[in-house]
């Protein structure tokens, strides 16, 4: 299914140098998942969950965030002022990375289940969500207006730190709604 989306997100995008930024991360994440499967194969809920959160770049890169269809028709339905599937995005980028970076932690660190990793876990969420942060500022300064679709702030001031609350509130839900399965898929990887 990712590969479909990904061909499809490819076929007359938006623009392509808006596709090709907000796609580069899963096209990234796919070169190493491919790389390091031997080595590290991740649970079967932490590759579904890349492969959704793959379709998701892939629909914010085809569309640009701020146009993806069906976010236009709830803004224009609801009067929301604004397309909110960027939010979908960042909500996505906390909520993924929350159980990555668990498993990769609780399988190749001394840390064990506790505040102490929710509190790290979390730590690496903002951090991720902070440098993608950096880079969308980087790269609308650096290509000027061409980089403002990738930008999406849709003309919120606040549009920086709305973003890297929405994925704080992911990586949160994510720990609090999926440890419980997760662990259940870790003990049978360990068994």
């Amino acid at each position: 299914m990712v590969v479909v989306v990904f061909v499809w997100s490819l076929i007359r995008p938006h623009d392509y140098f808006t596709w090709l930024l907000e796609v580069f991360p899963a096209i990234i994440a796919a070169i190493v998942l491919a790389l390091t499967y031997k080595r590290f194969k991740f649970t079967t809920l932490i590759y579904w969950l890349i492969g959704f959160h793959m379709m998701i770049l892939m629909v914010g890169g085809h569309y640009t965030y701020a146009e993806v269809p069906l976010f236009n028709w709830i803004k224009d339905t609801f009067s929301t002022g604004r397309n909110s599937y960027d939010k979908v995005g960042h909500f996505a980028q906390g909520f993924v990375p929350a159980l990555v970076a668990r498993e990769f932690l609780l399988r190749r660190s001394p840390l064990r289940r506790g505040k102490l990793l929710f509190f790290i876990v979390v730590c690496i969420c903002l951090a991720v969500s902070a440098a993608y942060e950096l880079v969308e500022w980087g790269v609308s300064e650096a290509s000027g207006s061409a980089g403002d679709a990738f930008l999406g702030t849709q003309g919120d001031i606040w549009d920086t730190q709305k973003d890297m609350l929405t994925a704080l509130i992911g990586a949160v839900c994510a720990l609090i709604f999926l440890a419980r399965f997760h662990d259940r898929q870790l003990a049978q990887i360990e068994s």
